[in-house]
Protein backbone atom coordinates (compact mmCIF):
# COMPACT_ATOMS: atom_id res chain seq x y z
CA UNK A 1 0.00 0.00 0.00
CA UNK A 2 3.04 2.43 -0.72
CA UNK A 3 2.50 4.87 -3.51
CA UNK A 4 2.98 2.37 -6.55
CA UNK A 5 4.53 5.03 -8.72
CA UNK A 6 7.36 5.18 -6.26
CA UNK A 7 7.86 1.10 -6.35
CA UNK A 8 10.30 -0.11 -8.42
CA UNK A 9 9.90 -4.27 -9.17
CA UNK A 10 12.03 -6.17 -7.15
CA UNK A 11 15.55 -7.67 -7.43
CA UNK A 12 15.33 -10.93 -9.35
CA UNK A 13 18.51 -12.01 -7.39
CA UNK A 14 19.13 -13.36 -4.15
CA UNK A 15 22.06 -10.97 -3.88
CA UNK A 16 19.65 -8.39 -4.77
CA UNK A 17 16.78 -9.33 -2.55
CA UNK A 18 19.30 -9.15 0.01
CA UNK A 19 21.04 -5.59 -0.79
CA UNK A 20 17.57 -3.93 -0.82
CA UNK A 21 16.11 -5.72 2.14
CA UNK A 22 19.26 -4.05 4.23
CA UNK A 23 18.96 -0.62 2.27
CA UNK A 24 15.17 -1.16 3.26
CA UNK A 25 15.96 -1.52 7.25
CA UNK A 26 18.71 0.71 7.52
CA UNK A 27 16.58 3.37 5.97
CA UNK A 28 14.19 3.09 8.73
CA UNK A 29 16.91 3.24 11.51
CA UNK A 30 17.88 6.54 9.63
CA UNK A 31 14.22 7.83 8.86
CA UNK A 32 13.60 6.96 12.59
CA UNK A 33 16.69 8.70 14.35
CA UNK A 34 16.91 11.53 12.18
CA UNK A 35 13.72 12.20 10.83
CA UNK A 36 12.34 12.39 7.06
CA UNK A 37 14.04 15.79 6.20
CA UNK A 38 17.32 15.64 7.87
CA UNK A 39 18.12 11.98 6.64
CA UNK A 40 20.56 11.59 3.87
CA UNK A 41 21.05 9.01 1.55
CA UNK A 42 24.73 8.85 2.56
CA UNK A 43 23.74 7.58 5.80
CA UNK A 44 21.39 5.12 4.72
CA UNK A 45 23.71 3.25 2.79
CA UNK A 46 26.27 3.66 5.63
CA UNK A 47 23.81 2.01 8.41
CA UNK A 48 23.25 -0.76 5.03
CA UNK A 49 27.00 -1.45 4.91
CA UNK A 50 27.15 -0.77 1.20
CA UNK A 51 28.34 1.93 -1.31
CA UNK A 52 26.00 4.69 -2.16
CA UNK A 53 26.34 4.17 -5.63
CA UNK A 54 24.76 1.06 -4.81
CA UNK A 55 22.00 2.60 -3.09
CA UNK A 56 20.90 4.32 -6.73
CA UNK A 57 20.41 0.53 -7.90
CA UNK A 58 17.59 0.02 -6.20
CA UNK A 59 15.74 3.47 -5.39
CA UNK A 60 16.06 6.75 -7.19
CA UNK A 61 15.87 9.04 -4.29
CA UNK A 62 14.42 8.84 -0.57
CA UNK A 63 10.68 9.15 -1.89
CA UNK A 64 11.76 5.56 -2.89
CA UNK A 65 13.20 4.20 -0.30
CA UNK A 66 10.94 5.66 2.21
CA UNK A 67 7.51 3.75 -0.22
CA UNK A 68 9.57 0.88 0.23
CA UNK A 69 10.17 1.22 4.08
CA UNK A 70 6.37 1.74 4.53
CA UNK A 71 5.55 -1.50 2.23
CA UNK A 72 7.32 -3.46 4.36
CA UNK A 73 5.50 -2.17 7.58
CA UNK A 74 2.28 -2.70 5.66
CA UNK A 75 1.66 -6.35 6.59
CA UNK A 76 2.53 -5.42 10.48
CA UNK A 77 -0.19 -2.68 10.24
CA UNK A 78 -3.06 -4.08 8.15
CA UNK A 79 -3.40 -7.52 10.61
CA UNK A 80 -6.78 -9.38 10.21
CA UNK A 81 -6.86 -8.85 13.94
CA UNK A 82 -10.30 -11.28 13.70
CA UNK A 83 -8.54 -14.66 13.98
CA UNK A 84 -6.40 -14.07 17.05
CA UNK A 85 -9.38 -15.95 19.28
CA UNK A 86 -9.59 -19.35 18.87
CA UNK A 87 -13.54 -20.15 17.63
CA UNK A 88 -14.26 -16.24 17.49
CA UNK A 89 -17.70 -17.65 19.77
CA UNK A 90 -17.52 -14.36 21.83
CA UNK A 91 -17.80 -11.37 19.97
CA UNK A 92 -16.17 -9.11 22.82
CA UNK A 93 -13.42 -11.17 23.02
CA UNK A 94 -12.75 -10.92 19.27
CA UNK A 95 -12.85 -7.41 19.37
CA UNK A 96 -10.35 -7.10 22.30
CA UNK A 97 -8.16 -9.06 20.74
CA UNK A 98 -8.31 -7.46 17.37
CA UNK A 99 -7.32 -4.03 19.39
CA UNK A 100 -5.31 -5.21 21.04
CA UNK A 101 -3.00 -6.61 18.21
CA UNK A 102 -3.77 -3.12 16.39
CA UNK A 103 -2.40 -1.05 19.27
CA UNK A 104 0.32 -3.17 19.53
CA UNK A 105 1.31 -3.33 16.01
CA UNK A 106 1.02 1.16 16.20
CA UNK A 107 3.39 0.91 19.22
CA UNK A 108 5.54 -1.12 17.52
CA UNK A 109 5.22 1.41 14.46
CA UNK A 110 5.00 4.62 16.12
CA UNK A 111 8.47 6.71 14.60
CA UNK A 112 6.96 5.64 11.47
CA UNK A 113 3.52 6.70 11.80
CA UNK A 114 4.68 10.14 12.72
CA UNK A 115 7.47 9.92 9.70
CA UNK A 116 4.00 9.19 7.73
CA UNK A 117 2.28 12.03 8.92
CA UNK A 118 5.10 14.65 8.91
CA UNK A 119 5.78 13.23 4.88
CA UNK A 120 1.88 13.53 3.91
CA UNK A 121 1.82 17.06 4.61
CA UNK A 122 5.03 17.90 2.48
CA UNK A 123 4.49 15.23 -0.23
CA UNK A 124 1.06 14.48 -2.83
CA UNK A 125 2.14 11.09 -2.98
CA UNK A 126 2.37 10.29 0.19
CA UNK A 127 -0.58 12.23 1.75
CA UNK A 128 -3.02 10.40 -0.80
CA UNK A 129 -1.25 7.05 0.68
CA UNK A 130 -2.45 8.15 4.21
CA UNK A 131 -6.16 8.43 2.91
CA UNK A 132 -6.01 4.99 1.54
CA UNK A 133 -4.16 3.22 4.60
CA UNK A 134 -7.25 4.79 6.56
CA UNK A 135 -10.46 4.26 4.35
CA UNK A 136 -8.65 0.45 4.41
CA UNK A 137 -9.15 0.25 7.96
CA UNK A 138 -12.23 1.91 8.00
CA UNK A 139 -13.69 -0.50 5.31
CA UNK A 140 -12.63 -3.71 7.47
CA UNK A 141 -14.31 -2.25 9.88
CA UNK A 142 -17.43 -1.95 8.82
CA UNK A 143 -17.61 -4.94 7.33
CA UNK A 144 -17.08 -6.28 10.48
CA UNK A 145 -19.86 -4.07 12.00
CA UNK A 146 -22.27 -5.23 9.38
CA UNK A 147 -21.33 -8.49 10.18
CA UNK A 148 -22.34 -7.87 13.86
CA UNK A 149 -25.52 -6.62 12.92
CA UNK A 150 -26.45 -9.44 11.32
CA UNK A 151 -25.50 -11.49 14.09
CA UNK A 152 -28.32 -9.38 16.41
CA UNK A 153 -25.19 -8.14 18.63
CA UNK A 154 -24.82 -4.40 17.77
CA UNK A 155 -26.88 -1.94 17.24
CA UNK A 156 -28.73 -2.39 13.57
CA UNK A 157 -30.01 1.44 13.86
CA UNK A 158 -26.20 2.56 13.03
CA UNK A 159 -24.41 2.75 9.78
CA UNK A 160 -21.73 0.54 9.66
CA UNK A 161 -19.50 3.02 7.81
CA UNK A 162 -20.43 6.29 9.32
CA UNK A 163 -19.86 3.99 12.61
CA UNK A 164 -16.77 2.68 11.32
CA UNK A 165 -15.79 6.29 10.71
CA UNK A 166 -15.93 7.73 13.82
CA UNK A 167 -14.31 4.48 15.99
CA UNK A 168 -11.66 3.71 14.07
CA UNK A 169 -10.67 7.68 13.78
CA UNK A 170 -11.11 7.57 17.54
CA UNK A 171 -8.88 4.85 18.30
CA UNK A 172 -5.82 5.51 15.66
CA UNK A 173 -6.00 9.19 16.84
CA UNK A 174 -5.47 7.99 20.26
CA UNK A 175 -2.44 5.53 19.52
CA UNK A 176 -1.12 8.28 17.63
CA UNK A 177 -1.40 10.50 20.70
CA UNK A 178 -0.59 7.95 22.86
CA UNK A 179 2.25 6.21 21.57
CA UNK A 180 3.97 9.00 18.80
CA UNK A 181 3.06 12.26 20.23
CA UNK A 182 3.23 10.65 24.02
CA UNK A 183 0.61 12.90 25.05
CA UNK A 184 -1.65 11.95 28.36
CA UNK A 185 0.91 11.26 30.46
CA UNK A 186 0.85 12.06 33.76
CA UNK A 187 3.47 12.76 35.76
CA UNK A 188 6.25 11.03 33.12
CA UNK A 189 3.93 7.80 32.89
CA UNK A 190 1.42 6.88 30.23
CA UNK A 191 -1.48 4.96 30.73
CA UNK A 192 -0.81 0.98 31.05
CA UNK A 193 -0.90 -0.89 27.62
CA UNK A 194 -3.72 -3.04 29.37
CA UNK A 195 -5.48 -0.13 30.71
CA UNK A 196 -5.63 1.18 26.93
CA UNK A 197 -7.12 -2.30 25.22
CA UNK A 198 -9.73 -2.01 28.01
CA UNK A 199 -10.96 0.97 27.67
CA UNK A 200 -11.05 1.27 23.67
CA UNK A 201 -12.59 -2.21 23.69
CA UNK A 202 -15.45 -1.10 26.26
CA UNK A 203 -15.98 2.51 24.14
CA UNK A 204 -16.50 0.10 21.07
CA UNK A 205 -18.79 -2.57 22.38
CA UNK A 206 -21.44 0.39 24.32
CA UNK A 207 -21.36 2.75 21.31
CA UNK A 208 -22.66 -0.37 18.94
CA UNK A 209 -24.57 -1.28 21.77
CA UNK A 210 -23.33 -4.86 22.51
CA UNK A 211 -25.25 -6.89 24.79
CA UNK A 212 -25.19 -6.77 28.60
CA UNK A 213 -23.01 -3.49 27.89
CA UNK A 214 -25.14 -0.93 26.86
Amino acid sequence: MAPPALLRDRPTTERGTRTRAALIAAARTVFERSGYLDARLIDIAKEAGCATGSFYTYFANKEEVFAAVLEVARDDMMHPGMGRVAGADDPYAVLEASNRAYLAAYQRNAKLMGLMEQVAHIDPEFRKFRSERANAFIRRNARGIADLQSRGIADTTLDPMTASIALSGMVSRLAYSLFTLHEGEVDGRSPEFDQIVATVTDLWANALKFPDRS
